[in-house]
């Protein structure tokens, strides 16, 4: 059996709704209203639970594995942004003890 097979059809009230609420939040969150906009991704993320509610059990119990590998990524990235501040340190301070030792 195929994905397609076993998907189901959603019903257009749904697809509306989860359109809707998805494009009012991106809207909200340009215009930088993170209340609202966190607000209708909730609607929209509890319309598409109650249509595949097997998949987002699923991702729920993987949960911990993706927010363990995000931190990882977060810690690599913060050791590199510190390394780069280092570097560029020594290097302003080697240009500025040049130009007064010169």
């Amino acid at each position: 059996m195929t994905r397609r097979e076993d998907r189901q059809e959603m019903e257009n009230w749904k697809r509306a709704l989860i359109a809707g609420s998805a494009a009012l939040s991106t809207i909200c969150f340009v215009k930088g209203k993170p209340g609202p906009g966190l607000l209708l991704m909730g609607v929209s993320l509890t319309a598409l639970a109650s249509h595949y509610p097997e998949r987002f059990r699923s991702i729920r119990a993987e949960l911990p594995h993706y927010i363990d590998r995000g931190l990882t990524v977060l810690e690599v990235a913060s050791r590199v942004g510190e390394h780069l501040a280092q570097a560029d340190d020594r290097r302003h301070r080697e240009w500025y003890d040049a130009l007064l030792g010169g």
